[in-house]
């Protein structure tokens, strides 16, 4: 299970320079890959002259690339991909995308708080630096502001719906009793706070607030004015937006008429599956059956995380025996209900030595307090084993045959994502879903999933609705989106101004499952009986992340 170590090569040394650049110009991603930084506690300049700073050094590293041959199949990976993501990153700047990034769930406006749930926080040491970070918080969000205040004075500003949802989040982390506040009074390292810490963190805490609340402000009463009024980004910039999280080019009618059919198709056997259910009910009544059922229900966080961590530790165990060959520091997955309240639910990777074990986060709503074990199972597979789990600590672990580059920042949504999805219907296929009623809770998200490669193109892209009555707009997204899914009417409204907001990543899901499952069917037929799918996962997943074109090249 672990290969024989490979010399690294120039192309190797242009990677990894290019992380450490990466973690230069954004100590953030230092605390991402779990690596040490030359600047602790500092965030990335978010400002237009950093974003000019981050293109220049893109232009160098892919020079740098462009002049080196490959030595062998790993080399040739690295270099198809890392020069696609360069040159694709340089468009997205050349076309001002950074002036106008701004939305609900992944901007600068989430991000730079976000980073603070993997800080470490074990030692006084560790709390220095986060009073530190802290400190430079507000700086952080200053920057970005002038980024967002320069796209205004350009005419590339975002969207309006995604700047009055922001600036409610805003206002919330403006709090002070909110985030911050609550977060400095969960210091707790061993031997205690020295009394000077304890007021650094404090005065950072309010100061993060007040930045926070000054961003507020700037949104409301600067770019909320100049807004555009229209969420459609059109095809060109869709376009682009689909290559970033594909890495791949679709073609994107052909893929929206593919979604209509896997949409249609997973209503069906949604249908047939609520048969098995209660002979005779609708689905919706199915699930009305399945939510009253007392077997089915998990009371408090606690039982939550326990239920998690169990179906996790289960599926690592009798999965490594069967169809996956899973190294031992990646059977261990730590599955926490997360500090915040937003009903998300997402992975975080391993450190580089393992030493922080990859996480699923479970972010409760506010008043929630019972869960239903029949809609969750399948996200426990998609999050942990054989899904982001083992794909990402896969990937972590072959640092005998990858640089830090591959095994740590390569891949694309569309690769992570699409292996999710595949994983959940590949446990749908090995037995794991047999219960009717998980199986419903697996096609409740898959119908989700096609239905929004209808919907984020829709909208997008300007096309006509599939009732005839029109073009798709905002209003038609957020009907069809709570006519195929069974969530509460708060949850749909925020996904459906996600998609809205970030062009191109809701369909990426389904596009990856759909290309993970063709390369996979195309082996199969190639070997015929010979066929091994242990074996399949294994060379697919010792790519480490990749875009889609380079796992098409690199698996055929």
């Amino acid at each position: 299970m672990t290969p024989e170590p490979r010399a690294p090569t120039p192309i190797d040394a242009i990677a990894e320079a290019w992380v450490e650049t990466l973690v230069d110009l954004d100590p953030s991603v230092a605390v991402w890959i779990g690596a040490p930084s030359p600047r602790p506690g500092e965030y990335a300049d978010h400002s237009p002259e950093g974003h000019e700073r981050h293109a220049e050094a893109a232009r160098r590293a892919l020079a740098a690339l462009e002049a080196e041959e490959p030595v062998d199949d790993t080399d040739r990976v690295t270099r198809t991909d890392l020069a696609a993501e360069l040159r694709l990153g340089l468009e997205l700047h050349e076309a001002e995308e950074h002036l106008r990034d701004l939305n609900v769930i992944a901007s600068p406006a989430q991000e730079i708080r976000e980073v603070l749930d993997l800080v470490p926080t074990a030692t006084v040491e560790d709390w220095t630096v986060v009073a530190q970070r802290l400190a430079n918080l507000p700086g952080a969000l200053v920057g970005y502001a002038a980024s967002l205040r320069e796209g205004a004075r350009r005419g590339v500003v975002p969207a309006r719906r995604q700047v009055i949802e922001v600036i409610a989040q805003a206002e919330e982390f403006a709090a002070a009793d909110g985030f911050f506040a609550d977060f400095v009074a969960g210091a707790a390292p061993e031997g205690g706070l020295p009394p000077g810490l304890a007021a650094d963190l404090e005065r950072g805490a309010a100061a993060s607030a007040a930045g926070y609340g000054a961003l507020a402000a700037f949104l409301r009463d600067e770019l909320l004015p100049a807004a555009a009024e229209r969420d459609a980004v059109g095809r060109d910039r869709y376009a682009l937006h689909s290559r970033r999280f594909l890495g791949a080019v679709v073609d994107l009618d052909e893929t929206y008429e593919w979604g209509l059919e896997e949409l249609r198709r997973m209503t069906e056997e949604q249908r047939e599956t609520a048969e098995r259910i209660l002979p005779g009910a609708s689905v919706e009544e199915a699930v009305a059956h399945l939510e009253a059922d007392p077997s089915r229900k998990l009371h408090g966080t606690e039982a939550l995380r326990r239920w998690m961590q169990e179906t996790s530790d289960r599926a690592v165990e009798e999965l490594a025996r069967t169809h996956f060959d899973i190294p031992e520091p990646v059977r261990r997955l730590e599955c926490l209900i997360a500090p915040t309240r937003t009903g998300g639910i997402y992975y975080t990777g391993p450190s580089d030595d393992f030493s922080r074990p990859g996480r699923m986060w479970w972010s409760v709503p506010e008043g929630v307090e019972t869960f239903d074990t029949w809609r969750e199972l399948t996200t426990v597979y998609h999050e942990g084993v054989p899904g982001h789990h083992l794909q990402i600590g896969q990937a972590v672990h072959n640092r005998a045959r990858l640089n830090t580059w591959r095994r740590q920042l390569a891949g694309t949504s569309g690769h992570a994502e699409g292996w999710a999805l595949y994983a959940e219907r590949l446990m749908a296929d090995l037995g794991r879903l047999d219960d009717p009623a998980d199986r419903l809770g697996m096609l409740d998200g898959q119908r989700m999933r096609a239905a929004r490669v209808v919907l984020d193109i829709g909208v997008h892209l300007g096309k006509p609705r599939p009732d005839g009555a029109g073009v798709w707009d905002a209003d038609h997204a957020l009907a069809f989106l709570r006519a195929n899914v069974n969530m509460d009417d708060a949850f749909v409204r925020f996904e459906v101004n996600r998609y809205l907001g970030w062009p191109g990543q809701a369909p990426s899901y389904k596009v990856g499952q759909r290309i993970w499952e063709q390369l996979r069917d195309e082996a199969r037929a190639r070997a015929g009986a010979a066929f091994d799918l242990r074996a399949w996962h294994r060379a697919a997943l010792d790519l480490g992340g990749v875009g889609l074109d380079t796992l098409r090249s690199a698996l055929r």
